[in-house]
Formats: C-alpha cells, structure tokens, sequence
C-alpha cells in the first residue's frame, strides 16, 4: 500500500471503510490478519510507514478488541525467516510461545496487546523524532 499512498484520495469529511472478509475464505487467511489491515490501511491514510521489521497478527471486532488466533508457532516461525525483529499479537496468544523454542523466541521481541490502540501507538515511524520505547531501550535510530 505504501507504493500508492501518493495517489490516494485526499478526503474533504471523515472516511469510512468496511473490509470484508467472507466466510467462503480459508479460515487462517483472513481474521488473523485483522491487525495488520487495519494498521496497513491506516499507514497509508496517514502516509507514516509502519517501522521496519515488525510484523502482527490478531483478529479485530468492531470495537477494536484484539482476539486471539491460531498457528501461532508458524507465524513466528515464518516471520524469523522473513528478518522479523519484533511481533505484536494477541495478549491472549502468550500461552503459545511455550511452543516455540527458546533460542528462537529470545531471539525475538513480542509485543502482546489487547485492543488495535496499543499497536496503532507504537508501530508507525515519524522521521526525525525517536520512538519512546526505543530510545527507553537504548536503541535509538
């Protein structure tokens, strides 16, 4: 989405969108990425990437819960492969990690929310300004 931001639509009144994912499609394909439509919709309205490295998962309600998925151990799996630093997902997910082997899971930073809020705070990078956390971890860009 990044790539089309800049023919994007500037809106004159508040937007708003509806994103189905029908019942027809593979089950693991569409709620888990609930999180990571709604924060790649909203990256491109705001025209902020979202920080490098940094991947998500959860199913969304309407009221911006974050629900717990599964393939938990897969996902983490995949996203190591991918050069993942950091993950966000459903506090309601910490239980899976006892999954995933340590070595591989201390290689990694999780990050477990409960509402689409915590994730929205913190994933999206603001050029020339540090992001609080990094900076708090000594990390800073």
């Amino acid at each position: 989405m990044r790539m089309h931001t800049a023919s994007m639509p500037r809106f004159s009144t508040r937007p708003t969108f509806t994103v189905h994912v029908p019942a027809g499609a593979i089950p693991k394909d569409g709620p888990s990425a609930g999180v990571t439509m709604l924060v790649a919709l909203a990256s491109a309205l705001k025209g902020i990437p979202v920080r490098e490295r940094v991947a998500m998962t959860g199913e969304i309600t309407l009221r911006g819960a974050v629900l717990p998925v599964g393939g938990i151990k897969e996902k983490v799996l995949a996203a190591r492969r991918a050069g993942v630093r950091e993950i966000y997902m459903p506090e309601r997910n910490r239980k899976d990690l006892e999954e995933i082997d340590p070595v591989l899971r201390n290689s990694l930073e999780f990050h477990f929310v409960d509402e689409v809020d915590d994730v929205l705070r913190e994933v999206f990078t603001i050029p020339g300004v540090v992001v609080a956390r990094e900076a708090a971890a000594g990390r800073a860009r």
